[in-house]
C-alpha cells in the first residue's frame, strides 16, 4: 500500500490578505465544511496582530464555533486537526489554550528583510522564539510546525543559497522541532530547484517530517508537485481555487498552490482515497460565493 500524503488545507493562507473582509459566520460555515472533506489539517487563521492582518481578527470567534470542538466531535465525525499560525510567544500562549488545536505554525524567514517584515524579528531572535514556542507546546500538549519562508529564494536581495536554508534546519532541528515546511513564499521556485531542496532536506533530516507549502500559478503546479513527490516528500499544502499569499511578502501575491486541482492529481496516483469528494465540490462552491 502506499504510503498516504498528508494534505493541509490552507483557509488562512487564501483568507489573510483578501482585500474585503470576509464575514466571521461565512468563515466559520467554510471551515466547518472544510472539515467534512478529509484533509489531515486544516490551517484555519491566526493569533496575530489585528492590526497587522485585520482579515484574522476574528479568529478567537471562529474557533469557538468550528464543530472540531470536543462537544461536535460526533456531528462531524472527522480525524481533521487543526493549525493555527502565530507569530510570537503571546500569540502562542493565546493559541495554546484551546483544546482543539493540535499545531502552532510559525513562519521562519531565511531572509532578514522578510522576517523582519513579517513578524518584526530578527532571524537570530526568532530562533529564540522557536525555543519558547517549541516550550508552550510541550507544557500543552501541542505540536509546533516551523515554516522555512523564503525557502527557494527572495525578491529582496537578501543572499541565499541551499547551504542557508539547511543551516537553519540544523538549528530548528536541534531544538526538537520534527515538522519542518519549506514555504515558497512569493512562488519564484521552479521544479528542479524543488526537487533539488527537498532531496537535501529529506537527506540530512530523514527524522523530521518534511513538507512544501508552495505558491504557484496553475502552469507548473503539476511539475513542482512531482518535484516533491519523487524526492519523498509526503506533506503537501494548498488552497482551494489557488488563492492566497502573504500580504507582508510583495504587492503581486502569487496564489497557493490550487487544492482543487492537487487532489484528482494525488487520487489519480493513488492517493487521498478517503477523501469526500461531495463535500469536496459544497466547499468549492463555497469558496466561489466567499472569495468574489
Amino acid at each position: 500500500m502506499l504510503q498516504q500524503i498528508k494534505l493541509i488545507e490552507c483557509p488562512r493562507d487564501a483568507m489573510q490578505g483578501w482585500k474585503n473582509f470576509i464575514p466571521t459566520e461565512k468563515k466559520i460555515a467554510y471551515i466547518n465544511q472544510l472539515l467534512q472533506v478529509g484533509f489531515d489539517t486544516i490551517d484555519f487563521g491566526s493569533f496575530v496582530s489585528a492590526k497587522a492582518i485585520p482579515q484574522m481578527a476574528d479568529t478567537k470567534d471562529v474557533i469557538g464555533q468550528l464543530s472540531r470542538n470536543e462537544s461536535l466531535w460526533t456531528l462531524v465525525n472527522t480525524k481533521t486537526k487543526l493549525l493555527a499560525i502565530i507569530a510570537n510567544f503571546r500569540g502562542a500562549m493565546e493559541a495554546s489554550v484551546y483544546d482543539a488545536i493540535t499545531y502552532l505554525g510559525f513562519p521562519f524567514s531565511i531572509s532578514p528583510t522578510f522576517q523582519m517584515r513579517n513578524t518584526n524579528s530578527t532571524i537570530k531572535a526568532s530562533l529564540e522564539t522557536v525555543k519558547e514556542i517549541k516550550n508552550i507546546c510541550d507544557k500543552n500538549k501541542k505540536e509546533p510546525v516551523v515554516y522555512i519562508s523564503m525557502a527557494f529564494g527572495n525578491p529582496y536581495g537578501d543572499v541565499y543559497n541551499e547551504d542557508i536554508v539547511l543551516e537553519w534546519i540544523e538549528k530548528l532541528v536541534g531544538e526538537g522541532i520534527k515538522i519542518i515546511s519549506l514555504a515558497d513564499t512569493v512562488g519564484i521556485a521552479e521544479p528542479l530547484q524543488v526537487s533539488s531542496i527537498v532531496s537535501k532536506v529529506i537527506s540530512a533530516f530523514p527524522n523530521i517530517e518534511t513538507g512544501v507549502h508552495l505558491h504557484s500559478t496553475n502552469v507548473n503546479w503539476k511539475e513542482k508537485i512531482d518535484a516533491a513527490l519523487e524526492q519523498g516528500c509526503m506533506r503537501f499544502d494548498g488552497a482551494l481555487k489557488g488563492i492566497g499569499g502573504c500580504p507582508m511578502a510583495n504587492d503581486e501575491l502569487v496564489g497557493n498552490m490550487n487544492s482543487e486541482l492537487m487532489i484528482p492529481y494525488f487520487r489519480e496516483l493513488g492517493y487521498l482515497k478517503e477523501i469526500n469528494m461531495d463535500a469536496l465540490a459544497l466547499s468549492c462552491k463555497m469558496a466561489e460565493e466567499i472569495f468574489v
